[in-house]
């Protein structure tokens, strides 16, 4: 049974090219081996845009707002399977590609990094406000992207 079932659906126009399904891939199965979740897990991934990402911050978090990415943990193990359903991760990829420019490392790295976060939030981890969890999150972040992308420098978030 392979380690991680990618479920990766786009919408509104978006495509789903197969190294963007091989970059959320290698970025999950990456947060994992450094967590070390050793059992088969299932991960379901939307691909939209600011207009698709509001719409599910508005409905779930009541937010009327864009944002990058959003994370809705289930943390169930499915009696059929035995596969962890680590939840479900909702990618704005028109803000990646903003902010991989913006922060100049390109939509490649932010996609993997915006994954990254996700997982690690599907994995338990938070930062609601500025004390030890979200160091300790940025921590994790930093030290899987430096394992991910070795050549990248991650600057400070």
């Amino acid at each position: 049974m392979e380690k991680l079932k990618l479920s990766l659906r786009c919408e509104r126009g978006q495509k789903c090219p197969p190294e963007l399904r091989r970059r959320v891939k290698t970025a999950a199965l990456a947060v994992l081996k450094a967590e070390e979740v050793d059992g088969p897990c299932e991960l379901s991934v939307l691909l939209t845009d600011d207009e698709g990402i509001r719409a599910v911050n508005r409905e779930f978090r009541d937010v009327d707002r864009p944002t990058d990415v959003l994370s809705f943990p289930m943390g169930d193990t499915d009696p059929a399977t035995g596969r962890y359903l680590l939840g479900d991760m909702v990618l704005n990829v028109a803000q990646a590609e903003e902010q991989g420019e913006r922060f100049g490392h390109g939509a490649d790295h932010e996609i993997s990094y915006l994954t990254v976060h996700s997982v690690l939030h599907l994995l338990g981890y938070d930062h609601v406000d500025e004390g030890p969890m979200k160091k300790q999150m940025r921590e994790r972040e930093k030290r899987i992207m430096a394992a991910l992308e070795p050549d990248t420098v991650t600057e400070d978030i």
